[in-house]
């Protein structure tokens, strides 16, 4: 082997519990550090000091600079599983000027939060469901935006998750309506956009009425995205940008997914008026309110991505990052990244093994089981069904890893199989057909030491499927 190949072998991963290097410890500690790359690369702090600099009272973000002299008072909300990391890098920069503002963050997202000034208050909150914990805290976010006044700058820090955590009910409707629609929504598969579009109509706060609410004050949005091709006013549902949907959007998804007498009947009623013009749309591209705003991207998929390619070439692999822009059914995808890791096997296209593929993007599931797991997990068990009876299967590896450190409501970030994960739940007294049926990954692949164990990693920018071959 290279000197390469074997300074990764050797290495130890920074982000992944050891459990996983369990079975074929030589092959996995050379993936391992290619997957430390990716998360490494979309670290909120890094991410937030790269585009913001201040020096003698003039703060540059971007290509914008502020002065911090004209500014009255300086708000910050963050928002997101990433909201932490982000506030904290920001306060560092400010020029020793101390901002007012709220952290609202998934629960156990709050490392670091000791180090943020008193006047940062941090929340935490349930993820994917709203809580009472998350709505509390919208409503004190909603009360502090309105008092921010033509002199006051207000930034908001903007991350994957918000959405479920932001959450404050428009008039006539109760958190248990909008936890109600968004199981409903979970479970019948509909995408994160389509989520979004309802929420956005459902509530006070998302499709830009932060916006609304914070002004005439200055505006400054920055965006760790975890929506593919990162539309802005999907991530978190936009509270801070224009909105580009509609009633109309809103109603359209309760139609694709026939839910009409799967919601509350106070959020059928509310969209029917929303469709009838009896009540206003969130505000679009041409509010006034948008015309001083400044919105940034600071991370998102395609940096992990290539980050991991450039870890992986360094580790002795042809890398090819295929697409950000990779959805549908998790099982789906699964099937599309085998049949990817048997070309490069039998024809070595689109890459020359030793290679890595790499897609990003988000899967859905559509719940038909009651067991436990996420998307990725269910990409990774529907991936090794597959791998176990397929010429050269022995030699390709998928990995599917959520960059938030957590897929679904598990501690577990993803799953990592090969050709003999199956065969290993048999020896575990398992079956993987069973378990996939049942949406049971989970137990499944922690039973063949299969799972990604990272804890929450502070970052959120979709997932990552990756493709070995050896």
């Amino acid at each position: 082997m290279t000197g390469q190949y074997w300074w990764y072998a050797k290495m130890t991963s920074t982000h992944f519990d050891p459990v996983i290097l369990t079975p074929n410890p030589q092959q996995r500690r050379r993936i391992l550090p290619i997957l430390d790359a990716a998360l490494d690369a979309v670290d909120p702090q890094v991410a937030v000091q790269q585009v913001v600099v201040c020096k003698d009272g003039q703060l540059s973000v971007g290509d914008r600079v502020y002065d911090l002299n004209a500014f009255r008072r300086i708000h910050v909300f963050g928002i997101g599983k990433a909201a932490l990391p982000m506030t904290s890098a920001l306060c560092g920069l400010l020029c020793d000027r101390v901002p007012q503002g709220i952290v609202l963050t998934k629960i156990g997202h709050t490392a670091g939060a000791q180090d943020l000034p008193p006047s940062i208050a941090v929340v935490e909150a349930g993820h994917p469901v709203p809580t009472e914990a998350g709505a509390a805290a919208s409503q004190k976010i909603a009360a502090q935006a309105a008092q921010a006044a033509h002199d006051d700058l207000v930034f908001c820090l903007v991350s994957g998750g918000g959405s479920a955590l932001l959450t404050y009910p428009a008039a006539g409707l109760s958190l248990a309506d909008l936890q109600v629609t968004t199981e409903a929504l979970l479970r019948c598969g509909a995408t994160i956009d389509q989520i979004n579009t309802l929420r956005k109509h459902l509530e006070q706060l998302k499709g830009g009425q932060l916006a609304r609410l914070a002004a005439p004050a200055t505006l400054v949005t920055l965006v760790l995205s975890d929506v593919v091709g990162s539309p802005l006013d999907v991530i978190a549902s936009g509270p801070a940008v224009p909105d580009s949907s509609t009633w109309a959007d809103a109603w359209r998804v309760v139609e694709r997914h026939s839910l009409q007498t799967t919601l509350p009947r106070p959020v059928i009623e509310r969209l029917q008026a929303g469709l009838a013009g009896e009540l206003p749309d969130t505000p679009k591209a041409d509010d006034p309110i948008f015309a001083t705003g400044q919105v940034m991207v600071v991370a998102d998929n395609a940096l992990a991505a290539e980050a991991a390619a450039e870890a992986a070439r360094r580790g002795g692999f042809d890398a090819q990052v295929l697409t950000t822009f990779a959805e549908g059914e998790a099982r789906e995808v699964a099937r599309l990244a085998v049949a990817l890791g048997r070309e490069v096997a039998t024809h070595s296209r689109p890459a020359t093994p030793p290679a890595c593929l790499i897609l990003g993007g988000e899967t859905t599931v559509t719940l038909k089981g009651r067991g436990m797991g996420g998307r990725n997990q269910e990409l990774a068990l529907a991936a090794a069904l597959q791998l176990q009876d397929i010429p050269h299967g022995d030699r390709i590896v998928v990995v599917s890893l959520a960059t938030d450190g957590s897929d679904g409501p598990t501690n577990a970030a993803g799953g990592l199989v090969d050709a003999g994960t199956v065969a290993r739940g048999v020896t575990a007294g398992l079956s993987a057909a069973d378990h996939l049926a049942a949406n049971d990954a989970y137990p499944f692949l922690l039973a063949t030491n299969d799972l990604l164990l990272t804890g929450p990693t502070q970052t959120n920018v979709n997932d990552l499927i990756f493709i070995f071959v050896y």
